[in-house]
């Protein structure tokens, strides 16, 4: 059984100088996330993809068929074993559907690749003097339907923190896998077997939803992903000259654990629109005329005459007022020589009062016009309260 190849050493160090440059590069993109309009909740069609470290556990290794013999006529008590991996890498890419309450349902094909850097056991096969451990390799794709979900915390929009598990199915292949014993003139391989078998696998992690590009999220987690115990064919082979002496199957466990970053995109997702800006309300400008009405043969002022008038006062100053129009009116029940004196006192009367609120007297211009500008035409004799009136004109 050869070595393994050179090239898939390189391929191998190759894709984990690309994980450690996609890390790097990665991590930072959260710090693009601005007010997290974009985090919740995945509706509808997504897809996803990430890469990371794999580590495959510490694995145990029983034989059985005639390996076993094979093992003990040469001296070796034959026990087990144990296969101990390097660090490996993880893919995966996936694509679903969001409900909206923060489920996620969705399907995945996932690969992972560790090299075996060392078997021991097997009644110390490989660790007797002059002897040999060539390693190998173990690689598996999977097909996986998982089901996750995403919580929201409040005030943190920029994270949005998941769980989830899977069921699937994985291919778990050995290659390249020898031990030797060089003194024994033996070696015991498994190249090229592989095995499907059920796969499980629970992750936890966060997204970083990226506001400048809608529906687009960075996402970093941790993976278990395991199977129940793979078969091997395996062989017992003379290494000179070469010949094979026994075969059988190696059972082996299969725990992987990965720490995968990664990116999302939820397809349809739109910004929110602009906050619609509303003007503020522009304060009505102060009017510039004002009527104070009189009871019937009366000059002097009601409670809300002088309300009236306090207005008048006040808004004098806020339309930039040059003077202000004072003009005694009466209605047609008196004699006209009465009703014009009748108007000038109630014009005295409004002028005095704005005198009292501020006015200067210098900018008050008085007039009286008895019975002669009716506001409601009358005819004579008639008592009409809207023409009982003063006139306060701002100019």
């Amino acid at each position: 059984m050869s070595q393994i190849h050179p090239s898939s050493k390189g391929l191998h160090r190759a894709l984990l100088a690309a994980t450690a440059l996609s890390t790097s590069t990665l991590v930072a993109a959260p710090a693009e996330a601005q007010t997290g309009w974009n985090a919740m909740p995945v509706t509808g069609l997504y897809i996803g993809a990430g890469v990371g470290p794999n580590w495959v556990q510490e694995t145990d290794l029983k034989q059985s068929g005639s390996v076993t013999a094979a093992l003990r006529q040469r001296g070796f008590a034959a026990p087990g074993g144990k296969a101990l991996f390097d660090t490996g890498i993880a893919t995966f890419g996936s694509l679903g559907w969001g409900f909206g309450n923060g489920l996620r349902a969705e399907g995945e094909f996932n690969y992972r690749w560790n090299d075996i850097n060392k078997i021991t056991g097997f009644g110390q096969l490989g660790a007797q003097g002059g002897t040999a451990n060539l390693g190998g390799e173990q690689q598996s794709i999977g097909l996986m339907f998982n089901l996750l979900y995403d919580f929201e915390i409040p005030g943190a929009p920029w994270v949005v923190p998941y769980i989830g598990a899977g069921i699937g199915v994985a291919w778990t292949k050995w290659s390249s896998t020898q031990s030797r014993s060089i003194p024994a003139n033996l070696s015991i391989n498994t190249d090229g077997d592989t095995q499907a078998n059920f796969a499980y696998q629970a992750m936890v992690g966060a997204a970083f939803p990226i506001d400048g590009v809608p529906g687009l999220a960075v996402t970093t987690d941790f993976r278990f992903f395991g199977t129940p115990v793979n078969k091997f064919s395996t062989s017992v082979s003379q290494i000179t000259p070469a010949r094979q002496i026994a075969a059988g199957d190696v059972k082996a466990d299969n725990f992987n654990y990965a720490l995968t970053i990664g990116l999302r995109y939820n397809f349809g997702r739109v910004p929110p629109p602009p906050p619609v800006v509303v003007a503020p309300a522009v304060a009505p400008a102060p009017a510039r005329t004002y009527l104070v009405f009189f009871d019937w043969d009366r000059a002097d002022l009601t409670a809300r005459a002088r309300e009236i008038i306090a207005e008048a006062a006040t808004n004098a100053g806020r339309v930039q007022t040059t003077r202000v129009e004072v003009a005694g009116h009466a209605d047609r029940s008196g004699s006209p020589a009465y009703n014009q004196r009748l108007s000038q006192r109630r014009a005295d009367a409004v002028a005095a009062e704005l005198v009292a609120r501020g006015i200067s007297r210098s900018e008050i211009a008085i007039s009286a016009y008895g019975e002669s500008r009716p506001l409601v035409p009358t005819a004579d004799g008639v008592r009409e309260p809207q023409n009982r009136r003063v006139e306060i004109i701002l100019k």
